[in-house]
């Protein structure tokens, strides 16, 4: 759930770690879980708190592909890239997916609904093209099939 930055509630966040550098990674997931994003204000005020540089905690948010720096939508669909996907038609998925949501990969519709990223396999190779929406896999999913969880996940546009 995405709620408004509160410098007070981050504080209590990484109090809630003992304010220990070498638990970045973990005070990095509970901003994630509160704020779905990891903005600019978050990482200037953890590396103040943490007596580290805003480098060193925007290397962690940029290095890992759990954590984001910008906003993500309500939703989120991640489209399948790896090979087995590809050879089933995920490049075609993904174009449909970016011209039904009127976004390109890795952007957030205008609403903030949705937001469409890439991902590198969901462990469901049988059943190429998968997908992830929130947090519920997908198999042999098609442009038409694709409409439809779109629509009944109330992503579409």
């Amino acid at each position: 759930m995405t709620t408004r930055y509160d410098e007070s509630i981050a504080s209590e966040i990484i109090s809630s770690f003992d304010a220990r550098p070498e638990l970045l990674v973990q005070i990095l997931h509970a901003f994630n879980a509160r704020y779905s994003y990891i903005g600019d204000k978050a990482i200037r005020q953890i590396a103040d708190e943490l007596n580290l540089s805003r480098a060193d905690v925007h290397g962690v948010v940029s290095y890992y592909e759990d954590f984001h720096s910008t906003p993500r939508g309500k939703r989120v669909l991640r489209i399948c890239q790896a090979e087995s996907c590809q050879a089933m038609g995920s490049r075609a998925l993904t174009a449909h997916a970016e011209q039904a949501l009127g976004i390109r990969m890795g952007e957030t519709t205008s609403d903030g609904e949705t937001t469409l990223e890439a991902v590198y396999c969901l462990g469901n190779c049988a059943c190429s093209p998968a997908v992830l929406i929130d947090d519920k896999v997908h198999g042999r999913v098609s442009s038409e099939k694709l409409d439809d969880l779109l629509n009944d996940s109330g992503a579409a546009r």
